[in-house]
């Protein structure tokens, strides 16, 4: 009899819809269309901040700033579309704020050498300040209504908009990961960064990329964000940096670089969405939610750190 193995992955793609198939039929409303709905619109914003956060682990750092990127971005195209500018100039304007961000942060971590936890969580504070600063603590609101077709608007009269555009970076992203010369080497960067020096790669343009493409990732789920709720503060999807953190981990990216699947990636999203939907359907506070998330994390990291121990212990007993 031929024993199935099935990858990390696909358990937690099982995992996921254990979870769909429980909540519908436990939770009132949950298979409601406006709460199926309300899922598929909020699904894009953390998504993409998710796949951001799995690029930059996979080389075995991390983004502490990525959500206050994705606020600069939305204050930049908001700044720009309330003083008379087009929308797609204030798009434009957007991301390159975004890109401006992810190049500071690339440089500070691939050509000086500055643990990315230090840099990112300094820029954090920089950015935020910055974007203090400009709103003087304020939401800047009122766009053009093209605008919100691009958060609240449907594809064909079905599909959310927003949802077409995660779907679009999703397969971008996988490809750039598993097809490109790029991807290749963001892997080998993150299983031995010194092994990759010495095959002739140029580490520092590796990890430029990583930080432009994670901050171009942010500023597109910015897009999406601002457009949705027609407007723009510090806070903007500030909520989502300790749950990117934990979708790509619960995703399988391994927290010391060298592995990371956009699918498992997007399993976790999907598993965080149904949770903290489910538990807010059932009455439960926020924070509480925030608490389940945390622990989850934890657990996580504590199953992956035992696996790695106990994969070592094979390895070794077996040279």
């Amino acid at each position: 009899m031929t024993n199935i193995k099935l990858s990390k992955e696909s358990v937690l793609g099982l995992i996921a819809l254990a979870i769909f198939v429980g909540l519908s039929l436990f939770t009132p409303g949950f298979l409601s269309s406006g709460n199926i709905n309300s899922m598929m619109f909020q699904l894009p914003e953390f998504g993409l901040i998710a796949l951001g956060m799995m690029v930059v682990i996979i080389t075995g750092g991390i983004d502490l700033s990525i959500t206050y990127i994705a606020a600069f971005s939305g204050v930049g195209a908001a700044l720009m579309m309330t003083n008379g500018f087009g929308i797609f100039p204030a798009i434009i304007v957007g991301i390159i704020f975004a890109l401006a961000c992810g190049a500071f942060n690339g440089v500070v971590v691939s050509k000086i050498g500055v643990p990315p936890i230090l840099v990112t969580l300094g820029t954090m504070v920089l950015f935020e300040g910055v974007i203090l600063a400009i709103t003087n603590g304020n939401a800047i609101s009122g766009f053009p209504d093209a605008y919100s077709l691009i958060g609240n608007g449907y594809y064909l009269g079905i599909v959310p908009f927003s949802l077409v555009i995660f779907f679009v970076f999703t397969i971008i992203t996988g490809l750039l990961l598993n097809k490109s010369t790029w991807g290749r080497r963001v892997y080998m960067y993150g299983s031995n960064d010194l092994a990759t020096l010495f095959s002739g790669v140029k580490n520092s343009k590796v990890l430029m990329k990583v930080y432009l493409y994670a901050s171009l990732l942010a500023a597109v789920s910015a897009i999406i964000m601002t457009s949705r709720y027609n407007s723009v503060k510090v806070d903007l999807g500030s909520s989502y940096l300790l749950q990117s953190v934990a979708a790509a981990v619960l995703g399988g990216t391994n927290i010391h670089g060298g592995y990371g699947k956009v699918m498992g990636t997007i399993y976790a999203v999907l598993i965080f969405q149904f949770i903290r939907n489910g538990l807010n359907l059932m009455g439960v506070h926020s924070s509480l939610v925030d608490v389940v998330i945390g622990a989850i994390l934890i657990a996580v990291l504590t199953l992956n750190f035992f696996s790695d121990k106990l994969s070592r212990q094979k390895a070794k007993a077996a040279s």
